[in-house]
């Protein structure tokens, strides 16, 4: 269930109101008593990049230098 907040409550006592919606809970900031804005914790992030993960799948001609033609190319 929600936690409802006024907007000037949610000023004074941010920071707790973070570590709620960092815990999962869900906050809706009201302003003039009508839900304006809410406050989700973030998904977790999917597929993120991992360093080194295609070390030894990617061959040395990768790394040769592009013909000037398609360098052109590129740049235009």
């Amino acid at each position: 269930m929600a936690i409802i907040v006024n907007v000037n409550e949610a000023k004074a006592h941010y920071s707790r109101l973070l570590e709620l919606a960092h815990a999962g809970q869900e906050i809706i900031l009201a302003k003039a008593g009508q839900p304006y804005a809410r406050m989700l914790p973030l998904e977790p992030a999917v597929g993120c990049r991992q360093p080194g993960r295609l070390r030894g799948r990617v061959g040395e001609a990768f790394f040769e230098t592009l013909p000037d033609a398609e360098l052109a190319a590129w740049e235009s």
